[in-house]
């Protein structure tokens, strides 16, 4: 996923609740393991990074809210919130944007009420290294800022007893990122060091704990326009053209280990924000939780569910997904075990888009939503499409192996049965069988811009919690 908010360009009738039957622990969770291996050197897995973990599988071992009556809360930033982290001590930290001067913001959150403890600046840049970061062994943030400084934002309690964030490292990649570049995604490998991209192709490693910097320029015209995943395979990129598999010498300097180039189609489609996959790449399987790599391609009319085999980049299948609804994604999949999901962003009415994206092609398009599920077959020879619906998420779904559920939120028209969209939209928190794609359960959250969640991650922190960023804030949404 790769955000537009009004400051990307500027930056950027309640639900029925539908009773939720109980079942076994982990008893709906069996079919969806087992996640990527835990990083070492990254926070807890599925609070860790926007896409849960350093694989970004969009899957968490944590269950979301039980089985009753739900409440939520939006605490107001004056900021969009791509980015909310929950650390091992369990205090969560939103990366944002504010709305006006464009600056990004870390913010340490109440666990308990969600409201802003501590906030520190950042210097800005590309809005892109306010978006993508991670929590790191030691609960702190780890970003790029706009000076091009690797950083480490740590979070403690002042001697008055309230919260302070501070910089507590910070290593200038500004030799190896040009001027006019930014870094767009970072992650660290399992030696340590701090893998990262930009929106140029150029792909690094970066050791503050040594001071080196390496770097290699990926082909010219191929650009990086959402982050990266790391696994013990080594990195995963997906850049405008084409997918890599990267690994690094001793001393860190980037070497490919594959590539396949994919159908970026003729254009970027509208509910897109570059032309090319929309995809931060996903690693998943059913052995290691690493045997394959994922992303979706950009082919018109359809778009394909793309697998390969991470050993080697040989492809495993091509799937078309995105049928029902619109047929073209700004998501990052969800895989866990042999399944993988695909939630269509086709003609969602962003606000803005980045700069020098071009025009759509076609020019418009209609936002019907849309949820695919494609399983691997279990010896490796192909996939199949299970199922395809017009369900219209419009954030990153989450899916949770502890709770067997899907946990996404719901843009509605305010005409039901029809597909337009406006200001006034009203979002529902929702719950959908993975099995199925069926909607289990909604939560009314609000309606109109202060609730656009604009296809950003919602992350499921322990207790239950569900915290959803939207244009302006965070809503918290949990039992109630």
């Amino acid at each position: 996923m790769r955000l537009a908010l009004p400051m990307r360009a500027a930056v950027l009738a309640a639900a029925a609740l539908l009773a939720l039957p109980s079942a076994p622990a982990g008893a709906a969770a069996a079919p969806y393991a087992p996640l990527p291996p835990h990083n070492p050197y990254a926070g807890p897995d599925g609070t860790a990074t926007m896409h849960g973990d350093t694989g970004s599988s969009d899957a968490t071992p944590l269950p979301g809210p039980p089985a009753g009556s739900l409440g939520s809360h939006r605490t107001a930033l004056a900021s969009a919130c791509p980015t909310v982290l929950v650390g091992a001590d369990g205090y969560p930290v939103a990366l944002c944007t504010e709305i006006f001067g464009r600056t990004p913001t870390v913010h340490l959150l109440d666990p308990a009420g969600g409201g802003s403890l501590a906030e520190l600046s950042l210097p800005k840049g590309s809005l892109l290294g306010g978006v993508y970061a991670y929590l790191d062994h030691q609960d702190r943030l780890v970003a790029v800022d706009g000076n091009r400084d690797l950083v480490r934002v740590g979070h403690r309690r002042t001697a008055g007893g309230g919260w302070q964030l501070t910089v507590d490292s910070r290593l200038s990649l500004a030799g190896a990122v040009p001027d006019g570049d930014a870094v767009t995604g970072v992650s660290p490998d399992w030696q340590g060091r701090v893998w990262f991209a930009t929106g140029r192709g150029v792909v690094g490693t970066a050791d503050d704990r040594t001071g080196a910097v390496r770097a290699l320029a990926l082909p010219a015209g191929e650009q990086v326009a959402n982050s990266i995943s790391t696994a013990p395979e080594g990195t995963a990129v997906a850049t405008t053209r084409a997918s890599y598999l990267l690994t690094a010498d001793a001393d860190g300097t980037p070497r490919i280990a594959w590539r396949q180039p994919y159908d970026r189609g003729p254009g970027r489609k509208p509910g897109q924000l570059s032309w090319g996959t929309g995809s931060t790449p996903t690693f998943f399987g059913p052995r290691t939780g690493t045997d394959y790599l994922t992303i979706v391609d950009n082919a018109a009319p359809t778009v394909n569910l793309l697998v390969y085999r991470t050993a080697d980049g040989s492809p495993v299948c091509s799937v078309p997904v995105l049928r029902a609804g619109g047929s073209g994604s700004e998501n990052s999949p969800i895989a866990a075990g042999n399944a993988v999901f695909v939630a269509s962003t086709y003609g969602y009415p962003y606000p803005a888009l980045p700069e020098g994206a071009g025009a759509s092609v076609p020019a418009s398009g209609t936002y019907y939503g849309g949820l695919s599920r494609v399983d691997v077959r279990a010896d490796g020879s192909g996939c199949d499409l299970v199922w395809d619906n017009k369900v219209r998420s419009a954030a990153v779904p989450r899916l949770s192996t502890a709770d067997g559920l899907i946990h996404t939120v719901l843009r509605r028209p305010v005409i039901p049965g029809t597909y337009g969209t406006s200001e006034l939209d009203p979002y529902d928190y929702a719950e959908i069988d993975p099995a199925t794609g069926k909607v289990v359960r909604t939560e009314w959250l609000g309606s109109g811009f202060l609730f656009d969640t604009l296809q950003m991650v919602g992350s499921i922190a322990p207790g239950g919690v569900v915290l959803q960023g939207t244009t302006t804030g965070v809503v918290r949404i949990a039992a109630g």
